[in-house]
């Protein structure tokens, strides 16, 4: 019996899934439409189309931006149904480049930042007069990371009925800071008047009043946090930012999970170069100074400033002393 000879042509070769050459080339997305994030919810981003509160549009991230970190106040370009009716999707294509950064860590020790907030024009700072008394460690660390990140910090006092708060402002008096008051019977006319037209983040310890001065600033809060946060299989969480459109224009990014601010990413450098008085002066500084003043650096070139840039670094050595320290900042 002759034994049978094979060839090529009795082999057949199965093709793999792989067998289809893989491009780097990307689609251009030419067609994007621009948008405001404005909640966050595991893998699922609330966007508002153009800006417009009353559109908002539920979003994945597309999977060519792989990892790229999108937080509320991220400026996207979204693509897909835009309808924004209920069960709909769209895709994240890109991310626009953050004009501001508010960031923190989880405390002094830990090297990786968490950018909070992106695209903000400003800080506000809640603080109440009294029950909760004030804390300035926690007040100096916001604006370490607000100055830093490019933020216009500004301080809101509550609870007016309770203590006068001259004493309290004063301790900010020499960094030119917008303070408002702002307890339960004030006026908010001042305000409104700051935040209408800008993205303003805001941040404050539980029992400040912050839910309750939100509520008055955006008079249907709790519908408007429904709509924008409910994108994923959850709502609105205490760890979650979300973005509330201002009736006046503009939106206020409630950042109810924040309650300590870890300034591991920040140096001495970063602070002094927020103010530009003092960047230019700390430029003879010799070298390794910590700009805290005698004894610790007894030629620090910040001494030999006058007038308003002489209280100005009383104030910043407040905020880097703050930096120093992880004691009584949260």
């Amino acid at each position: 019996m002759s034994r049978r000879r094979y060839d090529e042509s009795d082999v057949r070769i199965r093709p793999g899934k792989g067998t289809r050459p893989r491009t780097k080339t990307r689609p251009e997305h030419l067609s994007a439409e621009e948008s405001m994030v404005v909640s966050v919810d595991r893998g699922r981003w609330g966007c508002a189309l153009g800006g417009d509160p009353d559109h908002v549009v539920v979003s994945m991230r597309a999977r060519e931006l792989g990892r790229t970190p999108i937080v509320v106040g991220d400026q996207v370009s979204i693509v897909g149904d835009l309808s924004g009716k209920p069960d709909t999707l769209a895709r994240i294509v890109r991310v626009a480049e953050r004009k501001t950064v508010l960031r923190r860590t989880a405390d002094d020790t830990d090297p990786y930042e968490r950018i909070v907030v992106a695209n903000a024009a400003q800080l506000l700072i809640v603080v109440a007069l009294a029950d909760p008394p004030p804390r300035t460690g926690f007040v100096e660390r916001a604006l370490v990371a607000a100055y830093v990140g490019g933020l216009k910090p500004i301080l809101c006092l509550t609870k007016s009925d309770l203590a006068t708060p001259d004493e309290f402002a004063a301790t900010f008096a020499g960094l030119d800071i917008p303070v408002v008051v702002a307890g339960r019977d004030d006026p908010l006319d001042e305000l409104t008047a700051i935040l209408n037209g800008q993205v303003t983040a805001l941040i404050g310890h539980s029992g400040v009043g912050k839910s309750t001065l939100v509520n008055r600033l955006v008079p249907d809060a709790d519908r408007a946090t429904g709509v924008v946060s409910g994108v994923g299989k959850g709502r609105h969480t205490s760890t979650q930012s979300v973005a509330l459109p201002l009736p006046g224009g503009g939106w206020v990014v409630d950042t109810p999970g924040i309650r300590s601010f870890g300034l591991a990413h920040i140096s001495p450098e970063n602070v002094v170069g927020a103010f530009t008085d003092l960047a230019a002066a700390a430029e003879d500084c010799p070298r390794g100074c910590t700009h805290l003043g005698p004894p610790a650096d007894p030629e620090c070139a910040l001494d030999k400033l006058t007038s308003k840039s002489a209280d100005r670094v009383a104030a910043v050595r407040l905020l880097l002393e703050a930096l120093s320290t992880n004691e009584s900042w949260n």
